[in-house]
């Protein structure tokens, strides 16, 4: 699947992963730490975002820490794509690989939050209720296959199980 539509959370620039999945709850499970997520920024966050939602953010989004769960907690919550003009580089690859889709938007226009959005993860677009339609930098396939599989642990397993990828072969 590759077509979602939800509402629109708007964030600023350098959204960090202490404010996605705050240290201080990193010892608890990734449920625990998605209340707490963006509540140093809005309050609400965690408990009004619904499954199919999409995250706008400005430049940098992901900085910091390389954890996981700053991207597990946003597909807990039901996110289903983040769409910023730049992103950290290690949570751009952690989400790829934990199956949530990042779409690159250099010039992202203003978003209402509560607008309602949507995306196709093949084409690259996201659609924004009475705008044009925001045509973002083209997901490479091989990360279109792993977000449709679900991740980088099920796509290999796919392909492993497909007889595609043998479990003696080096992974490009």
């Amino acid at each position: 699947m590759s077509r979602f539509s939800g509402r629109a959370w708007v964030f600023g620039d350098d959204i960090n992963t202490d404010l996605l999945a705050p240290g201080a709850y990193m010892k608890f499970g990734i449920e625990e730490i998605a209340r707490h997520c963006m509540e140093a920024v809005d309050a609400s966050f965690a408990a009004q975002v619904r499954p199919g939602d999409i995250v706008f953010g400005g430049r940098n989004f992901g900085a910091g820490s390389s954890r996981e769960q700053a991207v597990e907690v946003l597909r807990h919550l039901g996110v289903v794509a983040v769409v910023a003009p730049s992103f950290a580089g290690l949570f751009y690859r952690n989400g790829f690989n934990l199956g949530l889709p990042l779409l690159t938007c250099p010039a992202l226009p203003a978003v209402t939050p509560g607008q309602r959005v949507g995306c196709e993860i093949d084409s690259a677009q996201v659609h924004i209720e009475n705008a044009p339609t925001l045509q973002c930098e083209p997901v490479p396939p091989h990360l279109v296959a792993m977000i449709r599989d679900g991740g980088l642990v099920p796509h290999l397993a796919r392909r492993i199980a497909s007889g595609q990828l043998s479990v003696n072969e080096e992974v490009q």
